[in-house]
């Protein structure tokens, strides 16, 4: 059982955001059918499923279908999202009982250098966090840029003070970081990262926790062993092509399980992960 298994339902998106590096990869959105096929044979190896790991889940225009796949099948599901698409996918997304966490990225606000009006963008994003929370449904807003070049977490801190009444840098932090800004809200804070890349230098990366607690599936069917490999170059197998046992029983998926347990990963990609370095001794 994994505790998380990430499933792309496509790997389109309506943004460019300069901290991502986006994919390569054909423009592909899984067909309900395709959806099924994959989930059904995920739903054995983790009760958590994640719509993404490229792409914007709420651009797919069948994910009303998709969701009451999820749903009958017994899963929980996380999204995350740019949060653009939260006020024309907001009766879609809370009418599903399957729908555990959504994670907005607001960080991509500065990313695309957009014009329109901030308060405008943050308000839509509560309106449906608030909404859903009050639904029991986890929502974390993400500041995943500190340190970054052109970050402007502070506007956007300013405007959330506006809206919760309190000062929300004064806030106290958990261990991860946090802030808790109401039930089932948070504001997840988070170093600007490096994606994998095999033109970085070699970080002497570790450990990670690929394989061991996660895995993800592109939209075409391609398993790699974490949410980080969007461009597909450490492919395991295919499922749609083989059962998930197979693929996971491969020579290089062993391979790699044993060089994380020590602490010598085998692939070059992985240890050019700036990601997986937070977890080096």
């Amino acid at each position: 059982m994994f505790k998380r298994i990430y499933l792309e339902i496509t790997n389109v998106c309506n943004l460019n955001c300069s901290f991502c590096p986006g994919t390569e990869r054909t423009p592909r959105f899984l067909s309900p059918a395709e959806f099924r096929i994959l989930a059904e044979k995920l739903r054995p190896h983790t009760r958590y499923l994640y719509l993404h790991v490229m792409g914007e889940p709420l651009l797919h225009p069948a994910l009303e279908k998709l969701l009451t796949i999820v749903s009958d099948l017994g899963f929980r599901v996380c999204l995350t999202t740019n949060g653009t698409l939260l006020t024309e996918r907001l009766e879609t997304l809370l009418s599903a009982p399957c729908l555990h966490k959504v994670s907005v990225s607001l960080h991509s606000f500065e990313g695309n250098d957009r014009r329109d009006d901030l308060t405008a963008y943050v308000a839509s994003v509560l309106d449906f966090c608030r909404r859903a929370a009050e639904r029991g449904v986890i929502c974390a807003l993400r500041l995943w840029n500190e340190g970054g070049q052109n970050t402007r977490n502070g506007e956007i801190e300013a405007v959330l003070s506006q809206h919760f009444g309190v000062d929300i840098p004064a806030l106290p932090r958990d261990g991860n970081g946090n802030r808790k800004l109401g039930d089932n809200l948070y504001l997840e804070s988070a170093e600007k990262f490096d994606w994998p890349d095999p033109a970085a230098p070699d970080r002497h990366t570790q450990f990670c926790h690929a394989l061991r607690q996660q895995i993800a599936v592109l939209c075409d069917g391609t398993v790699v062993p974490c949410c980080l490999d969007g461009q597909g170059r450490i492919p395991l197998g295919n499922l749609f092509e083989q059962e998930l046992e197979e693929i996971l029983a491969s020579p290089r998926a062993e391979a790699m399980r044993r060089g994380f347990a020590a602490r010598q990963p085998t692939e070059e990609l992985c240890r050019r992960c700036g990601y997986a370095v937070r977890f080096n001794r």
